[in-house]
């Protein structure tokens, strides 16, 4: 009897810790009217807008690393290009009959002219700080060489003057002219080589880790919102009500949350393709990773720095993908001036800096690994490019 009555009162024991770690479990629970998922320029960018158009929305953001602006939108991470156009010979792309087609630039221009008005207007609001803190005038300038690509640059010129977005752009095939606008581009070559340029002075370099980091600062200052570092997104379920029930783990003491959201932002960079299945929405299903990743050389070195200010960008060989030329910008980076090249293709199977080499294989599914195989064989330039890249020695880069 005196077993009977142990086990009893052991099952009631446990039963009642059962009982309040469920109770525990449910008190875990967070709610929340936004997640943000990633502390990069997106999640940041999007935060700031429902700030300012919904102040009352709570509002969280989970980030993975120790701090915010560590990947992609790190300084150090991407090329800081203000992209409108100015210089990028991609985006005004040669018709049949020989006529240069400018919309695609006018619309790139005006995109990133709306960037640049939510910028001033974060600064009028004291969300962000002086504008030297993370944008900068460096010229945007294009750079040919041979009959064919200098008669390109010119009729690129005069069809980009019928819009007033760039009327401030000047062309020259000087020499003398060139080489006064950007030096390091001009030494050493042929003074018989037919060369062109344009050169916009109005062009920018953009610190996007700097203005993430900004923003996020800004956001902290309400009381409705809640930054999470050091925590990993394990699972995500939309529920019947159609919010959403993220498994949010902190990396530091081993725990887990969840969090419950009426609407989620993955902004997570090479991180997203894995929480987009995880998420189960049907849109997911075809879409995949490449092994492939970007380099640049870069240098400190003010004999270099000091005889170069511009972003230079040249033009792809025909039949090549757009980024096979590599371009030589400056850079404003942690308060100073630096140049970098590139960029060179790598073969990585890591989507983040920080992430895992087996995130190729896990994003890897039935439903993708037909579409990744279409897209290798409908672009089959752009593998011969990547592969010719990947084989480049360090020399080899530095001779280009």
């Amino acid at each position: 009897m005196k077993k009977v009555t142990a086990m009893l009162f052991s099952m009631a024991v446990g039963l009642n810790a059962v009982s309040m770690a469920a109770k525990a479990k449910a008190s875990e629970e967070q709610e929340t009217d936004v997640l943000l998922i990633g502390g990069g320029i997106m999640s940041a960018t999007l935060g700031t807008y429902l700030r300012e158009l919904e102040p009352e929305w709570s509002m969280t953001m989970v980030e993975r690393l120790e701090g915010v602006a560590q990947e992609s939108s790190n300084g150090w991470n991407n090329a800081g290009t203000g992209h409108s156009a100015l210089m990028e010979l991609n985006y005004t792309p040669q018709n049949a009959d020989g006529s240069i087609s400018i919309e695609k630039a006018v619309a790139i221009n005006e995109a990133f002219q709306i960037s640049r008005q939510f910028w001033a207007h974060q600064v009028e609001r004291g969300v962000l700080r002086t504008p030297r803190s993370f944008i900068n005038t460096v010229p945007h300038m294009s750079f040919v060489w041979g009959e064919d690509n200098v008669n390109f640059l010119r009729a690129r010129y005069a069809a980009l003057q019928q819009s007033s977005l760039f009327r401030g752009m000047r062309y020259s095939e000087d020499h003398a002219q060139i080489k006064e606008w950007a030096p390091l581009v001009m030494e050493g070559r042929d003074p018989q080589q037919k060369v062109a340029a344009t050169r916009t002075e109005i062009g920018t370099d953009v610190n996007y880790g700097e203005i993430t980091r900004q923003l996020i600062a800004s956001l902290q200052k309400k009381s409705n919102f809640s930054l999470q570092l050091s925590s990993e997104v394990r699972a995500l379920k939309r529920n019947d009500d159609n919010t959403w029930t993220v498994t949010v783990a902190d990396l530091k003491n081993g725990t887990a949350q969840n969090i419950r959201a009426k609407f989620v932002f993955i902004g997570a960079g090479g991180a997203a393709l894995k929480l987009l299945q995880e998420s189960g929405i049907p849109e997911a299903k075809d879409y995949a990773g490449f092994p492939v990743g970007g380099q640049f050389l870069v240098s400190e070195n003010p004999d270099v720095v000091n005889h170069h200010l511009a972003k230079v960008y040249g033009k792809a060989s025909v039949g090549a993908p757009p980024m096979s030329v590599p371009h030589i910008d400056t850079r404003v980076l942690d308060g100073k001036r630096v140049v970098l090249f590139g960029p060179f293709a790598t073969f990585s199977t890591k989507f983040l800096k920080n992430g895992s080499l087996w995130d190729l294989m896990s994003s890897t599914t039935t439903s993708n690994v037909m579409p990744m195989m279409h897209v290798g064989l409908d672009n089959f330039d752009l593998v011969k490019y990547l592969v010719s890249q990947v084989m480049l020695s360090e020399e080899d880069r530095l001779k280009r």
